[in-house]
């Protein structure tokens, strides 16, 4: 008697979370570098023709955004594999921007989906360092390099230089969209698509931002079958990552205004 063994199909399945870039001065958020070596196992393994990628972020650096995004793309097009969105609780600005790198994009109803957008802020402390009796001295070489200083006076020469950037960094976001998403966009401009506003995966899934509904563990088994294996890839914390995570060091006081900052960048959305 011979016995025939079907060959289990196997996923690799990566979780992208956080605030991208620099996330307090004690810890790195999610960029490149600290993903670089997880991604690329994960497309090498056993030569998958899908690989799943859950995210969950509120965004942060466009630039590391950018290149996540460009590295996916770059291993699925070399291997020739198909990659599969997850969105968790966000995938918002940024997190939206790497989930584009998706060839199919899935969120829960409740996901925050969207905020395709640029975003600068900062405070103005000119009249507090009066009151407290503080001179502001600063030296500078090139007349442009103490821009948007927050101890003097706003410019409106300064204030018109960020906005042309941040047109351009938001041009640059919305050609990745419209790449990703192409004729799966409902009517963008009347929809509000690139104003930065955001939306819940229901309402994502009718604007074209996403192709469906579900998690990641429901919509693999339905494509691919109950019996295949999703092969999760994870990256360690070493000591001196679980050290930085401790209550000890993020309740020191040199490190709660990069918390409160992290905290507002989720709360934002909710969360």
């Amino acid at each position: 008697m011979f016995w025939i063994f079907k060959k289990k199909k196997v996923i690799p399945h990566i979780r992208l979370s956080g605030i991208i870039g620099s996330a307090g001065r004690f810890k790195q958020g999610m960029d490149l570098s600290g993903q670089q070596e997880l991604l690329r196992k994960a497309f090498s393994f056993k030569k998958p023709k899908h690989v799943a990628i859950s995210i969950n972020s509120p965004g942060g650096s466009p630039v590391q955004s950018h290149l996540i995004y460009s590295y996916i793309r770059q291993l699925a097009d070399e291997n020739k594999t198909n990659v599969i969105i997850f969105a968790e609780d966000v995938a918002a600005s940024g997190g939206y921007f790497i989930a584009c790198a998706g060839d199919e994009i899935y969120a829960n109803a409740s996901s925050i989906i969207g905020s395709i957008g640029v975003i600068s802020a900062s405070f103005g402390f000119k009249e507090m360092i009066k009151k407290i009796g503080v001179e502001r001295r600063i030296y500078t070489a090139g007349k442009n390099k103490s821009t948007l200083d927050p101890f003097v006076e706003e410019k409106e020469e300064d204030v018109q230089r960020i906005k042309k950037l941040q047109l351009e960094l938001h041009g640059h976001f919305i050609k990745i969209v419209e790449k990703s998403r192409g004729k799966k966009l409902k009517d963008p401009e009347k929809n509000n698509i690139f104003t930065g506003e955001f939306w819940s995966g229901e309402t994502a899934l009718k604007l074209g931002l996403i192709d469906g509904i579900g998690n990641a563990e429901q919509i693999l088994r339905e494509k691919f079958g109950k019996d295949v294996v999703i092969k999760r890839f994870e990256k360690p914390k070493g000591f001196i990552a679980r050290k930085l995570s401790s209550s000890i060091i993020e309740n020191q006081i040199d490190n709660l205004a990069n918390v409160l900052e992290e905290r507002a960048m989720w709360q934002k959305f909710g969360l």
